[in-house]
């Protein structure tokens, strides 16, 4: 697949005022966004994601390493660069709350070149495809949170950019909002052919939209797969089992050695036991446990997995798995 931003080995270190203490923010990141994929830049707090996202922008310079977009150096030819990129901050942060609607998009369409008679089509053509049209007028200070952030995604849309970075685009959205959000983006990737970068920390999101995602961790990259690699390869290894007896606590003392991370929930007659499993053999090492005391395995399950789960197993370090090419 072509790549339309290609991230090659970014360093970023900070030092901070008081102590003079030097933070390094971003330790070599890399990796690549194939046009027309919407890819998750995913993060726990301060692990070096924001910092990416702003040299991808341009807003703050790397110590070094380099950013391609659309071939071309964001650093040596920063503005014909950054012309590929449209940037949806936190929410509706870049909108002006005192200008109608129309308002806004006329202005931050002109911030780009254009003139109110080049966009004047396009914009009612937006309006109407973002369910904006009876709001055209109104000011933006008095529209709904959902509303404002559809109005921000439509913005973006008019720069004609061949990539909309989004930072939280569902934050404080109602559930059935947030679903006309996901539609939205899923519609302006698949139907418009923009790429979108998404950062959130809304796991629910990204698993519904994201095909790719990237997982960075104190300022590196530990994941780089798709989304539905992802599901299947934690799917496989997490099993519910439920047992004919107790566990002596011989077994017990057993299987927490081996498998650490298992749960055993004990009750009257039987008992469960939940594990996840790192190969696939391992399972005969569980079975080999039960045989100890001969205690009858009555059913096998696999548990569902959601992503926000393998998130936190993979940003703990309780999950690796090799991370698969980007292309």
């Amino acid at each position: 697949m072509e790549s339309i931003i290609e991230v090659h080995n970014l360093k970023k270190s900070y030092k901070k005022r008081k102590t003079k203490e030097e933070i390094h923010a971003v330790k070599g990141i890399s990796f690549s966004v194939n046009r027309g994929e919407i890819l998750g830049l995913l993060e726990p707090n301060g692990a070096g994601k924001s910092t990416t996202i702003k040299m991808i922008c341009g807003l703050v310079k790397p110590d070094s390493g380099r950013i391609i977009i659309k071939g071309l150096d964001n650093h040596e030819k920063r503005l014909k660069a950054l012309r590929h990129i449209s940037a949806v901050l936190e929410g509706n942060r870049n909108l002006y709350w005192r200008l109608t609607v129309r308002e806004n998009m006329e202005y931050f369409a002109g911030n780009r070149g254009f003139s109110r008679k080049e966009v004047s089509e396009q914009i009612d053509g937006l309006l109407a495809e973002f369910h904006l049209k009876d709001k055209e007028y109104e000011l933006v200070n008095r529209l709904s949170r959902g509303m404002q952030q559809k109005l921000a995604i439509a913005v973006a849309m008019l720069a004609d950019s061949d990539v909309i970075l989004l930072d939280e685009p569902t934050l404080g959205l109602d559930v059935e909002t947030s679903y006309e959000v996901r539609e939205l983006l899923q519609h302006v990737a698949h139907d418009h052919h923009r790429t979108i970068i998404i950062s959130s920390h809304d796991m629910d999101v990204i698993q519904d939209i994201c095909e790719r995602t990237v997982i960075i961790n104190n300022g590196s990259v530990v994941t780089d797969d798709r989304v539905e690699n992802l599901l299947k390869l934690f799917e496989v290894r997490a099993y519910s089992l439920t047992l004919g007896g107790l566990l002596t606590d011989q077994q017990q003392q057993i299987l927490q050695q081996k498998f650490p991370l298992s749960q055993y929930i004990p009750d009257t007659y039987q008992s469960t036991f939940e594990v996840e499993l790192e190969k696939s053999e391992e399972i005969y090492e569980l079975f080999d446990i039960f045989k100890i005391e001969s205690t009858p395995v009555e059913a096998i399950d696999r548990k569902t997995v959601d992503f926000e789960q393998i998130f936190m197993k993979i940003v703990k370090g309780e999950a690796k798995h090799e991370m698969a090419p980007s292309s």
